[in-house]
C-alpha cells in the first residue's frame, strides 16, 4: 500500500523533474537540459529538490548559469531548498543527446554529432568522417573551417553547395 506522504513525495519528484528538464542550455537556447543529455538525476526528499547534472566537458562554462537557471526554475516552482550537484563520472557523451535534440539541432542550424561514442571506442578500423550534413541544404559536399566554432564543444563548418557557414555540435 503507498502512504499518503510517499505518494506526495512522488508526485513532488516528478514535478521537480518536469521542471529541470524544460530548464534551457543557455549556448543553444532550443535544447533543454534533458535533451542535450545534462540533466542525470532528480530526487525530492523532505522539502529539498537535488538536481545532478554532468558538463558537456569539464570545462564548460555553461554550467554556472544551468546551476543558476535551475535553481530558479524549481524555487519558482515551489521548492523551498534546490541543491545542484555536478557530477563528472560517468563523462557526458554526444550518445546521450536525445533524438528530439538532435532534431531541435538540426532545425536550429547547427549540424548534430554523428555516429556513436561507443563505435569510435571499440576496436577495429578507425571510422573517417568525409563530410557532415548541412543542417540547411542538407548536403555533405562540407568542410571544416575552424575547429572551435560558437563554443568549445562545436566547429565552424561550411557548405559548398550553399556556400552557407553553420556550427557542428562535435562528437565526444
Amino acid at each position: 500500500m503507498v502512504t499518503a506522504a510517499a505518494a506526495a513525495g512522488t508526485d513532488a519528484a516528478e514535478r521537480a523533474r518536469a521542471v529541470a528538464s524544460a530548464v534551457l542550455d543557455p549556448e543553444v537556447p532550443v535544447l533543454t537540459i534533458a535533451d542535450l543529455g545534462v540533466l542525470r538525476d532528480v530526487r525530492v526528499e523532505g522539502g529539498r529538490a537535488t538536481v545532478v547534472i554532468t558538463p558537456t566537458y569539464s570545462g564548460c562554462p555553461a554550467m554556472d548559469a544551468i546551476r543558476d537557471d535551475l535553481t530558479t526554475a524549481l524555487t519558482g516552482a515551489g521548492f523551498a531548498e534546490v541543491q545542484v550537484r555536478t557530477v563528472l563520472a560517468p563523462a557526458w557523451t554526444t550518445d546521450w543527446i536525445s533524438a528530439e535534440g538532435r532534431r531541435k539541432l538540426a532545425e536550429y542550424g547547427i549540424a548534430p554529432p554523428s555516429g556513436s561514442a561507443a563505435r569510435r571506442s571499440a576496436p577495429g578500423p578507425i571510422p573517417v568522417r568525409l563530410g557532415v550534413r548541412c543542417p540547411r541544404c542538407g548536403s555533405t559536399d562540407t568542410r571544416e573551417v575552424a575547429r572551435f566554432g560558437s563554443t568549445a564543444c562545436k566547429a565552424l563548418w561550411e557548405c559548398r553547395a550553399c556556400l552557407e557557414p553553420f556550427d557542428h555540435f562535435k562528437a565526444f
